[in-house]
């Protein structure tokens, strides 16, 4: 056969080519100077090895190991998990060690058109939001959100979001479920919030309101339903009043260091760390370096990389927390005996991770080069600029949850298989191949596969970043709005990760 140049090299250091399609056994690719003649079968996203590999020698991919081969491997042969092993193992000690090269934010005049609210703080929708204390009564909010959509106009919609907790829970897990939904409740993208309860749950409204704290009476109002002669007509008056309230607000030119976007992959392929992490870590940055707010989570997906990561802290105070962010989640997985690097899911694989290195290396390129701000725990708030993290699964549900909770305006999705899910604001599908942004139409929102068909790093950056100002400033809507998939799901103790 012909040669052929569909692989890539991602840093000089590697020893192994990234297949950019699908290969036939025989066929030769171009290495530089050479030929590498393939010994077998190797799909899209997939490794191919550039020289042999001795036995429990490292694979080496963006210039780091992400596993070791586990027998030997020739040149030209399918590297993936029938022949590497990963190489992490237990909790680790780890020193301080902070780099200089790690981006800080700037003073900017950029702005966006946003929603000023009365406590200072923007919101990029003008929504109406239904908080249930409880999940026995998720469909008595959904048919109030769905009646009062249809009843109410001249604001951004009515939304609720189901749930199944609230109820017999103690300890973490209540707690956890009430921070969560304390994050919703004082999400800015909500104009008008109706807390709804049930009247006999652990949550009832009367704590749950100890856990939110300071709130604006014209913004945040409550019903109990056992208490309530009819609920439904009484939520939808105090929906008519949220909605009048909401209308008070109109767009207004705000500072673009406001807008907070939240960072997260699920569905990972071969061309995750190629594509579309590295051009959202490329709008992590920039938006950054503007006095913005960019929340990274996924910390089991931190697992091989995470020394990168401290490397970047603002301080030594929040290396160790990152440090307790880590080991906290390893010694959580060894509590449910569970092994802790066995992360990579049968999608990841079959679209040519190997190992949780592997994935962990490309899935940090999304917080770019950021300084650590800070560290937050789960249902933790904002409160600074710059790049922080955020206790969080890999679950892509409950992590889209924690980052809206956590702040975010707008949510970045990177997937190399797909998924039609959103979280409760904006959430962007991000394609790391071509294919995928063709086949899935109605789930993906920007096509960043652009980037191995000869678009420039530099130009499709500059490109995203004006698509998310545009989608900041209510100009533009993702196809999670467009389609009305908008949902929660809250972490209790012993879910997957």
């Amino acid at each position: 056969m012909g040669l052929n140049s569909s692989t890539i090299v991602i840093h000089e250091r590697d020893n192994v080519l990234i297949a950019l399609r699908d290969f036939e056994a025989g066929e030769r690719v171009v290495d530089g100077d050479r030929e590498v003649i393939l010994r077998e079968d190797v799909p899209a996203g997939h490794k191919i090895a550039r020289e042999p590999i001795q036995e429990n020698e490292n694979v080496i991919k963006f210039g780091m190991p992400i596993g070791r081969a586990s027998e030997p491997i020739d040149r030209g042969e399918w590297i993936h998990t029938h022949n590497v092993v990963t190489n992490l193992k237990g909790t680790l000690q780890y020193d301080y060690k902070p780099t200089d090269d790690k981006i800080v934010p700037k003073p900017s005049t950029k702005t966006f058109q946003g929603y000023i609210r009365e406590n200072g703080e923007v919101g990029i929708r003008n929504e109406i939001w239904i908080i249930n204390t409880v999940g026995c009564i998720n469909k008595t909010a959904e048919m109030v959100a769905k009646m009062a959509s249809d009843q109410f106009e001249g604001i951004d919609g009515v939304h609720s979001f189901s749930h199944l907790f609230g109820c017999s829970q103690l300890g973490d897990d209540l707690h956890n479920t009430q921070k969560i939904l304390s994050g919703l409740v004082h999400h800015p993208n909500a104009a008008g919030i109706l807390v709804m309860g049930l009247g006999c749950e652990n949550n009832y409204i009367e704590e749950f309101k100890k856990v939110i704290g300071d709130y604006d009476p014209r913004r945040v109002k409550f019903i109990e339903v056992q208490s309530a002669d009819d609920e439904i007509s009484e939520s939808l008056e105090l929906i008519g009043e949220l909605a009048d309230y909401a209308k008070t607000f109109k767009r207004q030119e705000v500072p673009l260091s406001k807008l907070k976007i939240g960072l997260k992959c699920g569905g990972s392929d071969g061309f995750s760390g190629i594509t579309g992490n590295p051009l959202v870590g490329a709008f992590s940055d920039r938006l950054i370096s503007e006095g913005g707010t960019t929340i990274l989570t996924e910390v089991p997906e931190m697992f091989g990389a995470e020394e990168i990561l401290m490397s970047r802290a603002k301080d030594e105070g929040v290396f160790e927390k990152i440090v307790d962010l880590v080991n906290d989640f390893k010694e959580y997985f060894l509590k449910h005996g569970q092994n802790v690097y066995e992360n990579p899911s049968p999608g990841n694989k079959k679209g040519g991770i190997t190992t949780l290195e592997e994935k962990s290396l490309g899935n940090i390129q999304k917080g770019g080069f950021g300084e650590i701000a800070d560290v937050l725990a789960y249902g933790d708030r904002t409160k600074g600029e710059g790049l922080h993290l955020v206790q969080g699964p890999g679950n892509d549900l409950v992590s889209v949850t924690a980052l809206t909770a956590a702040g975010a305006h707008i949510v970045l999705f990177t997937t190399g298989r797909g998924t039609p899910f959103g979280g409760p604001v904006p959430t962007v599908k991000i394609s790391t191949n071509s294919a995928l942004a063709q086949k899935k139409t109605n789930w993906i929102d920007f096509n960043a596969g652009q980037l191995i068909e000869g678009r420039g790093k530099e130009e499709l950056a500059d490109e995203f970043f004006d698509y998310i100002t545009t989608l900041a400033s209510g100009e533009a809507r993702t196809h999670n709005e467009r389609l009305g998939f908008k949902e929660i799901s809250i972490f209790k103790d012993g879910v997957t990760l």
